[in-house]
């Protein structure tokens, strides 16, 4: 349990030190009340959502329908991408590791609307259990075999820190050029 706090507090500084928000959420019912302190702050009307297990995804579907938000959920129709995902402001996935030292969100995609999902919305918000942060991409070596036996072929793994960044325009650091240019990640399982 140490570890885990531990890892919890090394993944918040590095996460927030590349200029992302990191959030706890000690139960999956607290996810809501976390999600909606963003979506005040957000205004979004169109949310995105994927890699997320049945009854989060439905939990968080719901919450939207009660806001008003119109929900973008699974299966996507490949016709429709990636037209219909940049009609949200905000993408919601799963990721299936984080990585404390780094502030490192892992995402796995089977099908491009998971990546979608992440990269095109302005806000990108990525949920992890706590019991799935390792303490160094060194540690990650075995969470990402794990993915790849479990998945043979056809998966792609993204690492997610913080908000997109570039420092290609002018010699200066922009936020949002190829993707999100705000980022949150719910650390699921920790106290507040």
């Amino acid at each position: 349990m140490a570890q885990t706090a531990s890892y919890v507090e090394g993944f918040t500084t590095a996460f927030e030190a590349v200029s992302g928000q990191a959030h706890r959420a000690a139960s999956e019912a607290a996810v809501n009340v976390v999600l909606e302190q963003i979506f005040a702050a957000e205004q979004p009307e169109v949310v995105a959502l994927a890699a997320l297990p049945e009854n989060l995804m439905a939990q968080i579907a719901d919450l939207c329908k009660d806001k008003g938000i119109q929900v973008l959920q699974p299966p996507y129709r490949s016709a429709e991408l990636p037209g219909l995902i940049d009609t949200a402001q905000i993408g919601i996935t799963g990721c299936v590791f984080g990585i404390a030292e780094t502030g490192t969100l892992a995402e796995v995609a089977l099908d491009d609307a998971v990546r979608l999902v992440s990269s095109i919305p302005r806000t990108h918000i990525g949920i992890v259990r706590t019991e799935d942060l390792v303490g160094s991409l060194m540690e990650s070596s075995s969470a990402l075999r794990r993915v790849f036996e479990t998945h043979p072929g056809g998966v792609t793994v993204s690492y997610l820190s913080g908000p997109s960044r570039t420092g290609d325009i002018e010699m200066k650091l922009t936020l949002g050029v190829h993707g999100p240019e705000t980022a949150y990640a719910i650390l699921l399982g920790a106290e507040s």
